[in-house]
């Protein structure tokens, strides 16, 4: 008869050598937070508003760090984090909702020369689009993901994706032509340092 450590220490012995192997082709959390943060924001910014993104992009790290060993090391980051920056700005969303704020009890937000890629007139612009087509251009052309990944988010497929996208650029366009936008300043367009990452570039 096998003695009982043989059935308790073994076990976990294999599974703690496993994520130990996981963990070492992973990048630490504080670098994903350095790589990805920017992004993130940007794409809070533009689905909830410069009031909320700050709670958005908190609570999306927050989910983040506890899943994180979890993460497949050839997962895609960025997508995975848009992912959950998605869930939460619709749970800061609700939160917004049930929030009876007076229009003169707003709190000013820090001033914007602490984010200095803010454009708060393309925020606006973007939160009077639907939601699908705001979220389709946030994801796409702000957090750089392809409309695959963008279809998986929202569900739906890539083509609806694309379409949602080009008519909210559309009625972007449509607002910096009639002056609502910066006086016509440009609507956005993605970044080549924007695309995508692959799994080995997010290693």
């Amino acid at each position: 008869m096998e003695p009982a450590y043989a059935l308790t220490v073994d076990p976990p012995a294999t599974e703690r050598r496993s994520v130990a192997l996981d963990m070492a082709s992973k990048q630490p959390f504080e670098r994903i937070v350095e790589i990805h943060g920017p992004t993130v924001l940007r794409v809070c910014r533009a689905v909830v508003g410069e009031t909320d993104a700050d709670d958005a992009w908190s609570e999306t790290f927050l989910s983040a760090m506890r899943a994180y060993d979890r993460l497949p090391p050839d997962a895609n980051v960025e997508a995975w984090l848009v992912t959950i920056a998605h869930r939460r700005a619709i749970d800061v969303g609700r939160a917004r909702s049930r929030r009876a704020v007076p229009t003169g009890a707003v709190t000013e937000r820090a001033d914007s020369s602490e984010h200095p890629d803010a454009d708060t007139e393309l925020i606006a612009a973007l939160a009077a689009l639907p939601d699908k087509q705001r979220w389709s251009v946030a994801y796409h052309y702000l957090g750089g993901l392809p409309y695959t990944d963008v279809a998986a988010i929202l569900g739906g497929s890539a083509a609806a994706a694309r379409r949602a996208a080009a008519d909210g650029i559309a009625a972007l366009r449509q607002a910096a032509d009639a002056g609502e936008l910066g006086g016509g300043r440009p609507t956005p367009t993605k970044s080549t340092s924007q695309k995508p990452r692959t799994s080995k570039e997010a290693s």
